[in-house]
């Protein structure tokens, strides 16, 4: 069984501000997204950038079988948003766009408004079948893409692009404690019991500390020794599986010709010990994904005939 996750890089339908110019390059999109889908053949996947409900209908419409979407009610300003695609229905047990109490709002913008809300709500929902069950969070954390004053991608000074750049990572770090807590909450304070996963577009690296913030109790991360030593922070930790992907494979964006792995599937102990392979983009493909290198210029992707992301996932067996 496969468990994953993709950004689907603003999938709206063509016309308006942010889809494509026109339904030829609508329609081609789509079928690469589609040939992608049939080649993951998920259990479920995490999707982010969901810009219109009724594009991801069409989306789903080329595939075969039942598919169920399940999105978050909270997009953001642009109208992407995150959700789930699976074969059986799912139940939702949070759609979250607030910071958790205490955590104060944050400053974002030379404005002396603050915000208190995740770029995009987070949602949780509860998997069920003969075969697994599990809870999951999907979420879609601050980009590190800077944004300006007056729908500027580009700065006015150094300045400027130092406070934005500290705006951004204190929105981001503040999603992920976000996030943190919905991982708490499923994982009902004992791991080792519940298999959870979070899966998402974390818009940073493994090593980055708002990553790490999502880990919990550090100490017994993949590849380090303290792995092998079961203790009590076993509880309440998640595990990325990025050590488990193939070094050639271990990213799933390209930015400035620099490969990065910015798309994680952080796992409870319980769901850790049934994984038993981790990649990205398709599984069978014998070569490493051929991505685009992006720029801090979204535009030049209006017309992109495919996503910038390659899916990241895991194939897990059934618990004994």
């Amino acid at each position: 069984m496969l468990i994953g996750t993709w950004n689907l890089e603003n999938l709206y339908r063509p016309g308006g501000a942010f889809g494509p110019k026109d339904k030829v390059t609508y329609e081609r999109k789509l079928t690469s997204l589609a040939a992608m889908l049939r080649a993951l053949d998920p259990v479920l996947l995490g999707v982010q950038e969901v810009g219109e409900p009724a594009a991801l209908d069409d989306l789903l419409g080329l595939l075969d079988g039942t598919w169920h979407a399940t999105l978050s009610q909270h997009p953001d300003a642009r109208g992407i948003r995150v959700g789930f695609l699976s074969r059986t229905p799912l139940a939702v047990l949070a759609d979250e766009p607030a910071f958790p109490a205490p955590l104060r709002p944050v400053q974002t913008d030379d404005s002396t408004t603050d915000v208190a809300r995740l770029s995009r709500g987070a949602l949780s929902v509860s998997l069920l079948t003969r075969a697994i069950a599990l809870d999951a969070t999907v979420c879609h954390l601050k980009s590190k893409l800077l944004s300006y004053p007056g729908g500027r991608f580009q700065p006015h000074d150094e300045g400027e692009r130092a406070r934005f750049g500290a705006y951004a990572l204190f929105r981001r770090a503040a999603e992920a404690t976000a996030v943190r807590g919905l991982a708490d909450r499923m994982l009902h304070g004992d791991g080792r019991e519940h298999s959870c996963v979070v899966l998402g577009d974390l818009n940073d690296e493994a090593a980055a500390a708002t990553t790490q913030i999502l880990l919990g109790p550090p100490g017994s991360e993949l590849g380090t020794p303290g792995f092998e030593h079961p203790d009590k922070g076993d509880l309440f930790r998640l595990w990325n599986v990025a050590e488990l992907i193939p070094p050639g494979r271990r990213f799933s964006r390209v930015h400035s010709g620099r490969r990065e792995l910015i798309d994680h599937v952080l796992v409870s102990k319980r769901l850790l010990g049934q994984v038993t392979e981790a990649g990205t983009g398709a599984p069978d493909a014998p070569v490493a994904p051929e991505l685009p290198s992006v720029t801090d210029e979204p535009q030049e992707r209006r017309d992109a005939p495919a996503s910038d992301h390659a899916p990241v996932w895991i194939r897990v067996r059934p618990p004994v």
